[in-house]
């Protein structure tokens, strides 16, 4: 396996694992990454299909004793009921707004310069809702019901402009929705693992032709890394959170963008895209 490749599986799954469940968009940054790495055809996007369920797997291990108390209490429990069907409810907007208008997005958005200007409107959006007075009525993700679930489901479908964030448009819908830091974050994580793995296994039957028994190095290391990173990641997420707001993720996004659209500009980077 060429060492090279490695580096950039490495690099990719770190940044797939740093940026999946933080605001900032994991899409924006891979295709960004993959863009100045030149690894962007589509070998490449098998890739990050496949690192991404090394970030679904980290949520799951994180979350493992209540997702398992969830799952043994499906049969009889009204609350595990409720919880599974909340997240089915809020997984079906970007499901059928993906089914339905993904291709499109696909060839027109998924380039780094329309990312760059979706990372300044997201950020600028952040900003703008941690202004705003805060009411929370919704403490933890046991208490929403399907017209929450419903409403962060549309949040979320969002996240299919590239650069937009799926936790970022979850966890600030929730926000505005009166849900707490918590509930808003931990609901983002919850719903993102249906929502993944769904995703996942789409791509992978749609990408099939491309498998290559090869690319298994390639894809270890991008696993490992991103699982590494992402379990590192969600717990960092709920410590920040207990004490600070989402603004310095706004001014990071911000600035990112900017700096891709300077760069660009200067002629410093060609970010033609993919």
């Amino acid at each position: 396996m060429d060492p090279i490749l490695l580096l950039h599986a490495l690099i990719l799954g770190v940044v797939e694992g740093l940026t999946e469940f933080l605001p900032i968009s994991s899409t924006g940054h891979l295709i960004l990454a993959g863009d100045l790495l030149g690894f962007n055809d589509d070998r490449a996007k098998l890739f990050e299909i496949v690192i991404q369920s090394g970030a679904i797997l980290a949520v799951c291990w994180e979350y493992r004793v209540r997702i398992a108390r969830v799952l043994l209490g499906l049969p009889r429990q009204r609350e595990a009921q409720r919880f599974v069907l909340n997240l089915f409810i809020a997984f079906l907007p970007l499901a059928l707004l993906g089914l339905a208008f993904g291709q499109a997005i696909k060839a027109h958005l998924f380039k780094p310069l329309p990312v760059a200007l979706a990372f300044i409107i997201g950020g600028l959006v952040i900003l703008w809702a941690e202004k705003r007075q805060h009411r929370i009525r919704v403490e933890t993700v046991e208490e929403l019901d399907v017209v929450d679930a419903f409403t962060l489901g549309l949040a979320q479908a969002l996240a299919l402009i590239p650069g937009t964030s799926r936790s970022g448009a979850t966890i600030i819908g929730g926000l505005l929705l009166g849900l707490s830091r918590r509930a808003a974050t931990e609901f983002s994580f919850f719903l993102a693992i249906p929502t993944l793995l769904v995703a996942t296994a789409y791509q992978l039957y749609k990408e099939r032709a491309l498998l290559n028994a090869d690319d298994i190095g390639m894809w270890l290391v991008g696993f490992v890394a991103a699982f590494a990173s992402a379990f590192l990641c969600v717990r960092w997420l709920l410590r920040y959170i207990a004490s600070h707001d989402f603004t310095l993720f706004a001014w990071y996004r911000i600035v990112f963008g900017l700096v891709v659209l300077a760069t660009w500009q200067l002629n410093w980077v060609d970010w033609t895209g993919p």
